[in-house]
Parts: structure tokens; C-alpha cells; sequence
């Protein structure tokens, strides 16, 4: 875990973070603290996008989750994968894993024409 001190008035440093690598996309899962000290988590999605011009942007999204919602959060996560798990079995192998496939890199393109 990281440990960052808090200095002033400035809560902006995560008390905990994790990067994920997904392809095009980064997820940050960032733990931050209230200035009442109550800790919530920021999800944030990056995309890196190349432009027509050869130039390259990030797209990033941020949603907050505060402590009251966690388990709500997590109970929903959990059914929702568990709807995929048994719409699509063949996504999966027999340890439960998603398989990679082709077909995350069209999504991907898919997004950067939107």
C-alpha cells in the first residue's frame, strides 16, 4: 500500500492505487481520503487515441465510489460477471478465466470512431 502524507489542505494524492493495463486502456483504482478523513475510491479509465494528424490523446473518464455504496458497488460487479460468465460460457476456459480474443482489439477501434 502506499502511504502518502496528507500536507495542508490538499487531499489529492491517493492513500492507495493500482494500474491495470488493458490494451488501449488503462484503469486506475485510487483510494483517497475526505478531508473528514472517510475514504472513497476513484475508478478512472484512460484511453490513448491516435488522431487523424498522427497525434496522440487520452481519453480518460472518472466515476466516484464512496464507502456507503461500496458493497452495493460490489454486489452489482459481481452479478453482472456472473450474468456473463453464464450467458457466454464459451468466453470462458475451465478455470473461469476470460479467454483474450480478437475480437477486444475491434471493440477498441470500434470506440476510437465514436
Amino acid at each position: 500500500m502506499l502511504d502518502y502524507q496528507k500536507t495542508g489542505e490538499s487531499y489529492d494524492e491517493p492513500n492507495y492505487t493500482k494500474a491495470i493495463k488493458a490494451g488501449r486502456r488503462t484503469y486506475f483504482f485510487d483510494v483517497k481520503a475526505t478531508r473528514g478523513d472517510d475514504l472513497f475510491i476513484t475508478i478512472t479509465e484512460s484511453r490513448k487515441r491516435t488522431m487523424h494528424d498522427g497525434e496522440v490523446m487520452y481519453d480518460r473518464r472518472t466515476m466516484f465510489l464512496y464507502k456507503e455504496d461500496f458493497e452495493k458497488f460490489e454486489n452489482g460487479l459481481k452479478d453482472a460477471i456472473n450474468f456473463i460468465r453464464e450467458s457466454k460460457p464459451e468466453l470462458f476456459d475451465e478455470n473461469g478465466s476470460l479467454i483474450q480474443s480478437d475480437a477486444m482489439s475491434s471493440i477498441d477501434e470500434e470506440f476510437d470512431k465514436l
